[in-house]
């Protein structure tokens, strides 16, 4: 397991750690905000290309050599920018970047479910984002550091000898799982079980939980410095939010598992909670930025695993990847659409009518997971391997 923690990790590193410094360190590759904002998006627009394609691909072959393969090419792309090292590479290299953490990240959580029983699932998905959560966390920080050390060349140069080194640690230490038999499915069947409550209702929590996530991280510390708190100050709530997020994810898991939550209550109190913490955004000064901080941090973290840990088990361990990879576009639609609805809100009104905005879509969601999360199951559809 712990190698697909490391895959992880590297992903939320490699994507937070960059897109935090790019506007500043890029050597003239960065001329205007609109092109600040085409390299920050060409990273998730690949991942929500392709990530539906390569978890179909990883049920058909296997997620281990999809898992392997997005590693290396992880490693290739970032490896392109430290030797060519120019603008124009730099477009390239995270276009690959984002296009190999389209391969790896729906095949560890596939791999995740695969090896481990039912009743860990919430453990293990814990675990996994727990890690994902520190690789966000360390990003922009450790990023920092090592562009201000050595460049953008040195963080890139980082991020290929980190892909390669957990692409053979994968390679040694997760066992190979073959694909499973699959019955010949249309795409009407596709459309029905990407419609049926039990795939909508946690990839619309996941989603939801994402959006507000990178709300949180985007917009929080410009509320901190409209009230006059510095920079110091701002970044500490965003790293409270990434911390109470990483801490309370195994927990939640755990709980999960010994029966002691319900997967529909814990979604439904995550988006509560959540929402809570977008409302909390509204209120002036340092509490509301850190009250928010913290129950955003807390009801995301509480969302994660559970809503992974439901997808597993609805799911048939043959049709794994392609669900992961379905959840993982909604998850990336949420992290695109949230920041954009807080933004169009703010530019109309104030940033205080955004966060109320995605608050009350956030409790929608809750009072729509009550009402038709009745069929999100928690234990899986077929048996897993132990």
């Amino acid at each position: 397991m712990w190698p697909l923690y490391a895959a992880g990790f590297t992903t939320a590193f490699g994507a937070h750690g960059i897109a935090a410094n790019l506007g500043g360190f890029s050597k003239g590759a960065v001329t205007s905000l609109l092109v600040l904002g085409g390299l920050l998006a060409l990273y998730d627009g690949a991942e929500v290309v392709l990530k539906p394609v390569f978890g179909a691909l990883a049920d058909r072959i296997g997620a281990r050599p999809v898992l392997l393969g997005g590693l290396f090419a992880f490693a290739l792309a970032s490896a392109v920018y430290v030797v060519a090292d120019g603008p124009g590479w730099l477009w390239a290299a995270r276009l690959g970047q984002g296009a190999a953490a389209s391969a790896f990240s729906p095949s560890a959580s596939a791999l995740v479910a695969r090896l481990n029983p039912a009743v860990k699932h919430g453990r293990s998905f814990g675990s996994y984002g727990f890690h994902k959560s520190i690789g966000y966390t360390l990003g922009p920080l450790l990023g920092g550091v090592l562009v201000w050390a050595g460049g953008l060349w040195l963080l890139f140069a980082v991020l290929a000898v980190l892909g390669a080194a957990v692409a053979v640690w994968a390679a040694v230490a997760v066992p190979v799982v073959p694909p499973l038999p699959r019955n010949r499915q249309t795409v009407l069947d596709l459309a029905r079980r990407l419609a049926d409550p039990a795939f909508l209702a946690p990839t619309a929590a996941l989603a939801a939980a994402t959006a507000a996530l990178s709300v949180g991280v985007g917009f929080l510390p410009v509320s901190g410095r409209a009230a006059g708190l510095g920079t110091v100050a701002t970044g500490a709530a965003v790293s409270v939010l990434a911390a109470v997020a990483a801490v309370v994810q195994p927990k939640a898991g755990r709980a999960l598992d010994d029966g002691r939550l319900t997967t529909r209550t814990g979604l439904v109190a995550g988006l509560l909670v959540t929402a809570a913490g977008l409302a909390c955004a509204v209120l002036p000064g340092l509490a509301g930025v850190l009250l928010g901080a913290v129950l955003i941090g807390a009801g995301t973290g509480l969302i994660t695993p559970l809503g992974f840990a439901a997808l597993a088990a609805s799911t048939p361990a043959e049709r794994l990847g392609q669900t992961m990879g379905a959840a993982e576009l909604g998850r990336e639609l949420g992290d695109a659409g949230g920041p954009l609805l807080v933004a169009a809100v703010a530019s109309i009104a104030t940033l205080t009518h955004g966060f109320a905005a995605l608050a009350v879509l956030v409790a929608a969601g809750a009072v729509a997971v009550q009402a038709r999360g009745r069929g999100v199951p928690t234990r899986p559809a077929s048996e897993t391997e132990g």
